[in-house]
């Protein structure tokens, strides 16, 4: 049974299986391929949720399927209810499962116990639904023809904010694999941490990051400008004083002048302007956020897909 929790669950080959149909499917919405026929996949949330929700309820009912969304704590797991108990619950029911959660435990857990295909809809530890959607964005942008891969080599991506988050440690791993260049800036307490080092070591791929507290040095030639929210869910306690110690990393329209001319703006959103990016820069011609917030879409019905056609027996 194959699942997708980490970014290099797919090998590169298999990611540009990934990034190829969901150009196809995006070109065709409603015409495409419908390999969840008949398949009822649920949608568990343990954190509330805008776009990777209605991104995946839409893919899931346009690829043919039934979504059933369900909220953890309208669960027995809410009541107490084992993960292991509950995961051999629902793949009696269900033909796969999306999971939206807190610690990267909690969604291992359930595919240790599963047996139908669990997705990671966001943890605490990475987010890679969202990074297999911004590579595609990206090469929409460089490589439209034919979404290659091969186009990211070498491109520079400059990272702000918080660089031990989520989004960072996607950053970091997906660099790695598509061998492109990464730059992290933020406050040296937020500085990429040891979890994502040993990912890195147990995948086999080099730790060839780099962090600065310098927001100028990383902006130097870079294609691809982005950041997250300073305050994630869970971090409201801290919330003064990160946005206190993140303000000199903002991405403004000057930092925006130090990268590449053809350089973009991404952000996974929700933004909150004048935080962690101006809203000269959400504004630009050079922000392609709402690109991003599209691609959800296709991205995901291409993980879904692609992980139907893996759980397919050949004959």
């Amino acid at each position: 049974m194959k699942h997708f929790l980490k970014e290099t669950d797919f090998s590169r080959q298999q990611a540009q299986q990934v990034f190829t149909l969901a150009k196809a499917l995006k070109a065709n919405r409603l015409n495409g391929p419908q390999p969840l026929n008949m398949q009822s996949w649920g949608l568990l949330f343990y954190k509330s949720s805008t776009r990777t929700r209605i991104s995946f309820e839409v893919g899931v009912n346009e690829l043919g399927g039934f979504p059933v969304v369900l909220n953890s704590e309208n669960t027995q797991i809410g009541r107490g209810e084992t993960i292991a108990d509950t995961a051999r619950v629902m793949s009696r029911y269900l033909h796969g499962l999306v999971i939206r959660t807190f610690g990267h435990e909690i969604i291992e857990e359930f595919a240790a116990h599963a047996n139908i295909p669990i997705i990671n809809g966001l943890t605490e530890f990475n987010h890679p639904c969202q990074l297999y959607t911004d590579i595609f964005t990206v090469l929409e942008r460089i490589s439209p023809d034919a979404v290659d891969i091969e186009a990211l080599r070498g491109k520079k991506v400059a990272f702000y904010g918080d660089c031990a988050s989520n989004m960072a440690n996607s950053w970091i791993i997906t660099a790695a694999m598509f061998d492109m260049e990464i730059v992290l800036a933020g406050p040296q307490q937020f500085a990429p941490g040891q979890a994502v080092a040993d990912a890195l070591k147990a995948d086999g791929l080099p730790a060839n990051y780099s962090f600065t507290t310098e927001a100028a040095e990383a902006a130097q030639d870079a294609d691809i400008l982005y950041t997250d929210v300073w305050v994630s869910m869970g971090d409201e306690a801290e919330a003064e004083e990160r946005r206190a110690r993140m303000l000199p990393f903002q991405v403004t329209p000057e930092l925006m002048q130090l990268a590449k001319e053809t350089a973009v703006f991404m952000h996974c959103l929700p933004a909150h302007a004048g935080e962690e990016v101006a809203q000269e820069v959400l504004d630009s011609p050079q922000s392609i956020i709402f690109d991003e917030a599209e691609n959800r879409l296709h991205v995901q019905k291409a993980i879904l897909a692609k992980l139907v056609e893996c759980a397919t027996p050949t004959r």
